[in-house]
């Protein structure tokens, strides 16, 4: 068992490399979702959903909304 300056060493160097993975598993979750939200670009006009391509928009508008008429952008989008 470790005693007295090497056992603060031992904590001092845990306590570092514990912030540095922090540190960085913080910054990989905050580049996910600014991507993650960059690609839904799609705006349902109805429900203001986001959707990420035009098939995706396209059929949630098809399934949730089957009494508005189809946007004009979506009827030249083929299933």
């Amino acid at each position: 068992m470790a005693r007295g300056q090497q056992k603060l060493q031992s904590q001092a160097k845990a306590a570092e490399k514990l912030a540095k993975q922090k540190k960085q598993q913080g910054h990989n979750a905050n580049t996910q979702k600014k991507a993650a939200q960059a690609a839904l670009v799609h705006v349902c006009v109805v429900c203001k959903a986001q959707m990420p391509d035009p098939k995706t928009y396209r059929q949630h508008f098809e399934n949730k909304h089957p009494k508005n008429e189809l946007p004009q952008d979506l009827k030249d989008i083929a299933l």
